[in-house]
């Protein structure tokens, strides 16, 4: 029999060879063998792992020795995996990210393991539930939004497709933070995910960097040639710690290495003796500063110094050890770039291009053309957004004062660059500025954004819209100068994770429906639309949804104490808190429709939940006071009995990949509404749509590809076009003559601005009222007419029951294409060039292959 993993006794030897695990039908039994391997394997982690008596142990503890046993066996996969590319000699991608929001992982591993039935049923047989279980394991906090999401769906994809990989980052001790709504206000707090220990990480003590900041440059001749010393006034190390990631049906498992910084003399014992307790250990404090939060406010200098010292912190340590790698295994640095893809996951890792350079020319002594073809060749950029402060820029004398040899670099980068900007356009010193990595204008800073074009040979938009909006806006003048390098990979998400995982009521009815070959191939989902119109079937999927309604009603009720109706239509809106994404107008639409609720109480109102949740950056005043009316308006409405609970309006906090599990399989309406032209791409959007719920959105992002997929008729857009806002910002932001002329959108304004939502503070919201009447820069008010129109629309289909299901499973039988494993086969086979060999179907493989999933 084949084994997976350690046997009761910890010793088990697995064959070098690919098997997948069982992933039974329900009511499939489980292999006997299997379950008791898999019940002794979790016991004796609990002895001898964790050191306590079945009798004893917590549901902590429990949760401890499963995760450990389940790791065991995807250890062995790792190092036969890791063994077998590097035996082949094979190109391996390197995924920089400053960001990675992986979520909880017990149950994602058990599910691309195939390990989750056998998992359950030996845990009940313990007295243990499985889903308790995995209530103790804390989202990791190494992400914000939709960045992170996508860099752990990215991850995942690569495992799947055995594209062997690394994913750099930074080991947060605090990650983002922890959001409570006290009195309806955003308060902060640190996220703890590491107080009770990680059982999914291996600390790698050996694998230590240094990374040098300040100090200065001494230039010495040698050899004829100039060659530059960095002299450091300061170092920190980089301490690796390892996180498996675990490709279906286990065929894959790749890294993702997260660096933690400490300082090389942790305490100065001279100076603890004198009795200065705290100076003794001032250096440590600093250096661990590094890795405490993601994202530290940058009000301050002292913010953005660190936020600098961050991003160069994760880069250079990243860079030295995939170099490292590449010398152990090919022994020379000229065909790196045959050898090692560096993915740039937006503009914080942008350093890495004068790193590289730093690495090749100053320690490896190449020349500098030949250095410059390597990191071109090696390098990629994706860009996330298209908004001017995420293109990061930094002021010449902190560059200089932090990391005076890569500003070295980066001159020396800009010289050549300026030069063939001025061949290709003589004499236009306005084009020259324009590319210049060094922005003269505003206070001498360098430009992140343009650096990372002009050192990447590919760089992509993550949907089509957003890809052509760069060529036409922020980087118009580079596409000019570099034509051939802007292309687009439209954003994707695993399907393993935001269906199978996150709704496993629909992944039951759609084996049902299409097959045991939907788990592997996503296209068979369009078997779907020959059911669409089936009464039975569709009578099936409400089951299904109302049935995730109900888990999130009481989730609600739980957390709020807000009773909400399952047979309502739940309105979602989840997402970084941001003015272009538009909360705003959503919570105005609120006020209008119960305004309109209450002066027509008679009339046959749809019952609608309006859900919002999202974190608003902790310097971000505005959108925190959006989320301050969120809340007061909420309070005011679901405690109103003249609306008979026709409208209520939840805010849930502390949103995160667990609490998404919970509400976009719930989800009936999904609100995508951000100013045209602002969101990138969007990976909200295609989780609701593939979960079943229509989409109420702009022609924004990857809503455009949407609709494209899944039909004009089965998504709901309104407002303007990207184009039409330019010209509108262009005429003014002044939106009286708008609100003039719509009745409700005056009246919720007058409502908000005069404090009916807020009756004993009545000014709260007057600069909210005066943006909307005069600076309506994400068009609001511009957009409100259309959106609330919309919004009726959606009631008068919410109606129509057969008609409204038969378009929520046509927008999942038509969402396949957004998968991430096909982002992920266009990056590697367009950019990365290397090959993908995703898991083969059970179906194809010799008999008996299945066997031993334990």
């Amino acid at each position: 029999m084949i084994r997976w993993g350690l046997q009761a006794s910890g010793i088990c030897d697995l064959p070098n060879q690919t098997f997948p695990g069982n992933f039974p039908a329900p009511g499939q039994p489980i292999d006997e063998l299997a379950l008791a391997e898999i019940k002794s394997a979790i016991l004796v982690k609990l002895r001898l792992a964790v050191g306590k008596d079945a009798g004893m142990a917590t549901r902590r503890d429990w949760y401890k020795a499963a995760a450990l046993a389940l790791r065991d066996r995807i250890v062995h996969r790792w190092l036969i995996t890791e063994k077998q590319s590097y035996d082949e000699g094979r190109k391996r991608v390197y995924y920089l990210s400053l960001e990675f929001l992986i979520g909880r992982l017990f149950t994602d591993a058990l599910n691309n393991m195939g390990l989750l039935p056998v998992f359950e049923t030996a845990l009940n047989d313990l007295g243990v539930g499985l889903s308790d279980l995995r209530k103790c394991e804390p989202d990791a906090a190494l992400g914000n939004g939709g960045l992170g999401r996508l860099a752990a769906c990215f991850m995942e994809s690569m495992a799947t497709l055995a594209i062997p990989a690394i994913g750099y980052g930074i080991r947060y001790d605090f990650g983002l933070f922890r959001q409570i709504i006290t009195d309806g206000w955003q308060q902060e707090y640190p996220d703890e995910w590491l107080g009770f220990g990680n059982p999914w990480e291996f600390q790698r003590p050996e694998v230590v960097y240094h990374i040098h900041f300040g100090g200065g440059v001494e230039h010495v001749e040698a050899k004829g040639r100039d060659r530059a010393i960095w002299h450091p006034a300061e170092t920190v190390q980089a301490v690796a710690y390892d996180t498996p990631i675990v490709g279906w049906r286990g065929q894959h498992v790749n890294a993702l290495r997260l660096w933690s910084a400490r300082s090389p003399d942790p305490l100065k014992l001279d100076v603890f003796n004198t009795g200065d307790y705290l100076g003794a250990s001032a250096e440590e404090a600093r250096a661990e500063s590094i890795c405490k939060f993601l994202y530290p406010n940058d009000e301050s200098p002292a913010g953005r110094e660190l936020r600098l010292r961050q991003e160069y912190f994760f880069v250079s340590a990243s860079l030295q050890d995939l170099v490292k790698r590449h010398l152990a295994s090919d022994g020379q640095l000229r065909g790196l770039a045959s050898k090692a893809a560096v993915q740039l996951n937006d503009t914080h890792p942008s350093l890495a291009v004068a790193e590289l350079m730093r690495i090749l020319v100053d320690l490896h002594h190449f020349r500098w053309d030949e250095a410059w073809k390597i990191t071109v060749a090696t390098l990629s950029y994706t860009n996330h957004t298209l908004l001017p402060e995420a293109l990061e820029t930094w002021p010449i004398e902190l560059f200089e004062r932090l990391l005076p040899r890569h500003l070295e670099i980066i001159y020396r980068i800009n010289v050549s660059h300026l030069a063939l900007a001025e061949s290709r356009c003589p004499g236009d010193d306005d084009f020259k500025a324009s590319v210049s990595l060094i922005d003269e204008r505003s206070g001498r800073r360098v430009r992140m954004g343009q650096l990372a074009f002009v050192g990447s040979h590919r760089i992509n938009g993550v949907s089509a819209m957003h890809s052509d909006l760069m060529k036409e806006t922020v980087f118009h003048d580079l596409n000019h100068l570099y034509p051939a390098r802007i292309t687009n990979k439209t954003n994707g998400i695993t399907f393993r994770r935001w269906l199978m995982l996150a709704n496993p009521k629909l992944t039951g009815l759609l084996r049902e429906a299409c097959g045991e070959a939907v788990l592997d191939d996503p296209t068979q989902l369009s078997l779907l639309e020959a059911r669409a119109s089936d009464a039975a079937f569709q009578q099936k999927f409400r089951d299904v949804k109302l049935r995730n309604k109900a888990a999130l009603a009481r989730l609600i009720g739980e957390r709020l104490n807000v009773h909400v109706d399952a047979h309502a239509l739940f309105d979602v809106q989840i997402k970084r808190m941001h003015e272009y994404k538009r909360q705003l107008l959503n919570i105005l639409e609120a006020v209008a429709l119960y305004h309109a609720i209450k002066d027509n109480p008679q009339r046959d109102w749809v019952p609608r939940v309006k859900i919002f949740a999202g974190k608003a950056a902790a310097s971000y005043r505005y959108a925190k006071l959006i989320i301050k009316l969120i809340n007061d308006v909420a309070d005011v409405v679901n405690n109103d009995p003249a609306i008979g609970g026709r409208l209520k309006i939840v805010f849930l906090a502390d949103y995160n990949v667990s609490l998404a599990e919970v509400i976009i399989p719930a989800a009936d309406l999904s609100e995508q509404i951000s100013t045209a032209g602002m969101e990138a791409s969007g990976t909200g959007n295609m989780k609701l749509a593939l979960n079943g719920a229509l989409t109420i959105g702009t022609l924004d992002g990857a809503n455009i590809e949407i609709r494209d997929h899944v039909g004009a008729e089965n998504i709901a857009i309104f407002g303007m076009e990207a184009m039409d806002v330019v010209v509108r910002r262009k005429q003014g932001l002044d939106a009286i003559d708008v609100i003039r002329r719509s009745p409700h959108l005056s009246r919720a304004i007058s409502a908000i601005g005069c404090g009916a939502f807020s009756p004993g503070d009545p000014d709260r919201f007057e600069s909210i009222a005066h943006a909307l009447r005069h600076l309506d820069h994400y068009m609001v008010s511009a957009d409100f007419d259309s959106y609330y129109e919309a919004q009726r629309g959606i009631d008068a289909r919410w109606q129509v029951v057969p008609a409204w299901t038969r378009a929520s499973i046509l927008n999942v039988a038509r969402m396949p294409w957004f998968s991430s494993d096909r982002t992920i086969r266009e990056y590697a086979e367009e950019i990365w060039t290397v090959p993908v060999r995703p898991a083969p179907h059970p179906a194809l493989l010799e008999p008996g292959a299945q066997r031993g999933a334990g």
